[in-house]
Formats: C-alpha cells, sequence, structure tokens
C-alpha cells in the first residue's frame, strides 16, 4: 500500500472471508459492544486543538471522525432492524461526507456522540445476542453499491468500521 493508502486504511480495508462462522460473529459482537467505551476512552480530555487534527490530508478531524462513527452506526441499526424485519430490503445511503461537513459535525460536542454510540451499541449487541444463525443469513441490498449482503456481512463491516475509526484517532496522538 501507498502512504495515503496506510493512512485511509491504517488496519486494511474490510475483507469479509465467504464463509462467516459463528465463533467470528460472535466476535464481532464483542467488537461492537467495546467500541463505544474505546472511542470515551480514547478521547476523553483530548483538548479541542486535538479534536481538531487530521488524521490524514484532506481528512476527518478527530470530531468529525467521533460524530461520524455515531452518525453510521445509527444507520447501521436502522439497516439491523429493517433486515430482521422485512425480506430483502433495499436500505437507504446517505451522503456521509456531506453530513460530516454540517455544523454539529464539525464542532459539535463528542459527548453527544459518545452518548449516541453508547445508546445504539448497547440495543444492538442485546439485539444481535438474540439472533440464531439463521437470522445473520437474512439478507439486504444496497442500492450504492448494487449488491446483497447478509447480516453477518453487515456485522463484519460495522465492527471493522469502529476499528478502522479508532485507528485514525489513535494516529492523531502519536
Amino acid at each position: 500500500m501507498n502512504e495515503l493508502e496506510n493512512l485511509k486504511y491504517p488496519i486494511g480495508r474490510y475483507l469479509p472471508s465467504t464463509s462467516i462462522s459463528v465463533m467470528q460473529i460472535e466476535q464481532w459482537i464483542e467488537d461492537l459492544a467495546a467500541l463505544p467505551e474505546l472511542i470515551d476512552a480514547i478521547t476523553r480530555g483530548l483538548s479541542p486543538a486535538q479534536l481538531a487534527v487530521t488524521y490524514r490530508p484532506g481528512g476527518w478531524t478527530v470530531r468529525q471522525v467521533v460524530h461520524h462513527l455515531a452518525d453510521s452506526h445509527i444507520n447501521a441499526y436502522t439497516r439491523i432492524k429493517l433486515t430482521l424485519t422485512e425480506d430483502r430490503p433495499t436500505i437507504r445511503p446517505y451522503d456521509e461526507e456531506r453530513w460530516a461537513e454540517l455544523e454539529e459535525a464539525k464542532n459539535g460536542d463528542i459527548q453527544l456522540s459518545i452518548a449516541i454510540l453508547k445508546a445504539v451499541h448497547g440495543r444492538m449487541v442485546v439485539l444481535l445476542n438474540s439472533l440464531t444463525a439463521t437470522d445473520f443469513e437474512r439478507s439486504y441490498f444496497h442500492p450504492a453499491t448494487c449488491v446483497e449482503a447478509t447480516l453477518g456481512f453487515l456485522i463484519g463491516n460495522y465492527a471493522w468500521h469502529g476499528k478502522h475509526h479508532l485507528a485514525h484517532i489513535q494516529s492523531t496522538l502519536s
């Protein structure tokens, strides 16, 4: 990978296996459960200047990354529920770049988004732990990528997503 690619994807891109095991799903649920506290711990006490640092040239600030995680994982939770309650739903994409440019994402209190992450992940983990292996095989359609994917894929993607952005924040503190 080149330097910019390393900055964009410090833990690499999400590359799910073609066969997702129950053990892998359990690990991803644990990752999702841990994320809010990890984000809270790493950002606790950061100064306004530290929250304004970008993880790469042209990238988001730490503040924007935290708000993006809340925005994205609210969408994830909604997508999970749609996938469980509808037959192959078409999920709604959103313009994450434009969301990150809104005033509250650029300058808002990150504690609000950390509270959202704690609440959404708390509910998400309870829901995911109640599911059967067959439930994780339910699928949804993503119109932006024209891909049909399983709930298992989605869980892995968001577990990776949290670690991906946690690594972005960590990179600004070194």
